[in-house]
């Protein structure tokens, strides 16, 4: 038997070391390779020249990545596998009335070329010759003359590449077809094909020809467990509805008469093809495509069928064997009692937070969002509504349709009362942002804003606002309102005042640079300054009557930048006039290092809240 793909056999020592997933494909390959049960296809002549020893694997996954084991760059002809990607073209050139009114959806338990019809005269479904040919008439009224053309890039798009045809096995088909058109002229009987029925069993005959990979076919799975995208050239390549529609009867009828024996043993999506390969799909996780020649007495390839279920039950993948914790989606509920922003607030203000902290809840999501996530989401939004909801976003991997319209009704009704809605942390470019917009878009009383911490900063404004407090505008502080100097005379702040430089610095301007030495701390008179690690990242804000650079009291380097956000006007004292100071007043130096403490163990205290927040999830 062939060693893995030639393509790859320099990465494969490489990728077995670090993937137990790629070292299980190549066991599963080595031990299958050794069944040499079931026929090579033989009722199309051309078939029968395929190779018997021929074995390829490839497991797409959904960022893109692809493992590829055995003969997986073999090309052969696609078949009937071509079948859910021509009923998919189909949904989504005609729509889904149209292609249903000539084509049923139920399972048949028949063989793949039954001519039997439903009593409606309709086939029953499009994974059967008889449906399969249906759809190949309704895209010829569609596109006439350029019907395989489209087909042959349709399946290219699925495939994220170019795809040839073997003409040989096409003019074979052709030859030996004739059971293809008794099924064919039954339609045309009862109107199901309409025009030249030669023409219209050409197109689906050059369909079956096209060539493919075990490669191709699972990014072809890949891209319809993706919802549509392709996960390899991030190209949309079908609707969410016409995605959902085909993998429902790929589940039901994909595998013929073994239909309910696969689901009940694999349990995925899937279609074979009697060229050898099979393509599997587990929505959201893996597209699987794999070939081998030998055929079973179903039509299903025999070491196909093999490594499908070997990977099902190791992994435990079948798709109704699903569980899921709806509580994992909230890593944190919390007010802003003891969780504040990074926003330093004045005495009074913070008075009127602390007093009024369960005006705004903050929940953190995370992961990706479903229906049942959001419904519990939204009982525990209900359960207790403050003024101010913020949902923050930014560990949010993806959201499903129905968690979207679940959480826009939730906002809906939500925002009908007192509360505000406040979103953080979605990207303006993200498929979860263009997935809410539309919703939400209409709801007043909802705001979104980047960060976590600049939405917990604007329901903070909102609380001190409705609750007697004012914010920062165009005020000047003296020294009265500073914290670090609380308690000290006006005759001692008047002198402090005049061993120190008035300053003035312009919106953006540095004002102090992390690493340089520390030689003075300045008292922020008027505007609003941030305190930025080197990376952007903002530690705190402070305003008007505010104080920074005061580690420096401590012997403490500069560890940070501070930038002005407005225009800023400040006192600038330097450390050995302010020391001086100190010393010659042993009052005030006590008095100073007990309000250095006070503002330390508040900063102590909110660190150790959020850590213990996070412990707590």
């Amino acid at each position: 038997m062939r060693s893995p793909n030639p393509k790859n056999a320099g990465s494969v020592s490489a990728q077995a070391a670090v993937s137990p997933l790629y070292r299980f494909l190549l066991r599963s390959h080595a031990d299958f390779c050794a069944d040499h049960s079931g026929a090579v296809a033989d009722y199309i002549p051309e078939l029968k020249k395929a190779d018997p020893r021929h074995f390829g694997v490839a497991l797409a996954m959904m960022d893109g990545h692809v493992y590829e084991v055995g003969d997986s760059a073999v090309p052969f002809t696609i078949q009937s596998i071509s079948k859910p990607f021509v009923f998919a073209l189909a949904l989504e050139l005609l729509g889904a009335e149209r292609v249903e009114a000539v084509v049923g959806v139920e399972p048949s338990g028949d063989a793949f070329n039954s001519i039997r019809l439903r009593p409606d005269n309709r086939p029953f479904n499009p994974m059967v010759n008889s449906g399969a040919i249906a759809c190949s008439g309704l895209i010829h009224q569609a596109k006439g003359y350029g019907a395989f053309e489209c087909i042959r890039a349709a399946l290219g798009s699925f495939a994220g590449r170019d795809l040839g045809v073997d003409e040989a096995v096409f003019a074979s088909e052709r030859e030996t077809g004739d059971r293809n058109r008794a099924i064919a002229y039954l339609l045309r009987n009862y109107d199901v094909v309409e025009g030249d029925v030669g023409t219209v069993l050409d197109v689906y005959f050059r369909q079956c020809s096209i060539l493919v990979t075990a490669r191709d076919l699972a990014i072809m799975a890949a891209t319809l467990a993706n919802n549509g995208v392709n996960p390899v050239t991030g190209a949309r390549v079908m609707t969410h509805y016409t995605v959902a529609r085909t993998l429902s009867v790929m589940t039901t009828s994909g595998m013929y008469d073994y239909a309910g024996e696969w689901v009940y043993r694999v349990g995925m999506p899937a279609k074979s093809g009697v060229g050898g390969g099979i393509v599997a799909a587990l929505p959201g996780q893996i597209g699987l495509g794999s070939y081998s020649p030998p055929l079973d007495s179903h039509g299903n390839s025999v070491r196909g069928l093999k490594i499908c279920e070997a990977l099902s039950t190791h992994f435990d993948l079948h798709m109704l064997n699903r569980t899921g914790d709806v509580h994992t989606s909230v890593i944190a509920d919390y007010d802003i009692g003891g969780i504040s922003s990074r926003r330093a607030r004045k005495p009074r203000d913070q008075a009127i937070l602390e007093a009024h902290h369960d005006d705004a809840r903050v929940i953190e999501l995370v992961g990706a969002l479903t229906f049942a996530t959001i419904d519990y989401v939204s009982r525990r939004l209900a359960e207790k509504t403050s003024q101010f909801m913020v949902l923050d976003f930014r560990r949010v991997a993806s959201i499903t349709p129905a968690a979207a319209l679940l959480l826009a009704e939730t906002f809906r009704h939500l925002c009908l009362g007192p509360a505000t809605a406040i979103l953080a942390g979605i990207e303006p470019a993200s498929a979860i942002w263009g997935r809410l917009e539309p919703l939400i878009a209409e709801i007043g009383k909802l705001r979104v804003v980047p960060l976590l911490d600049e939405a917990i900063e604007w329901a903070e404004d909102q609380i001190i606002l409705r609750n007697g407090g004012h914010l920062p505008a165009t005020n000047t502080a003296d020294l009265t309102e500073q914290a670090l100097l609380a308690g000290l005379t006006a005759d001692e702040l008047a002198e402090l005042t005049k061993l120190g430089t008035g300053r003035s610095y312009q919106t953006g301007e540095r004002i102090i640079a992390a690493g340089e030495a520390a030689s003075s701390l300045f008292f922020l008179r008027s505007g609003k300054v941030s305190v930025k690690l080197s990376s952007g990242v903002r530690l705190t804000s402070l305003d008007e009557g505010m104080a920074f650079g005061e580690m420096t009291l401590l012997g403490e380097p500069r560890t940070a930048d501070v930038w002005a956000d407005t225009a800023v006007t400040c006192l600038e004292l330097p450390l050995a006039e302010f020391n001086r100071f100190r010393e010659e007043r042993p009052r005030i130096a006590e008095q100073i290092a007990r309000n250095l403490a006070a503002i330390l163990a508040r900063r102590l205290i909110l660190a150790n809240a959020k850590i213990d927040l996070l412990s707590a999830y």
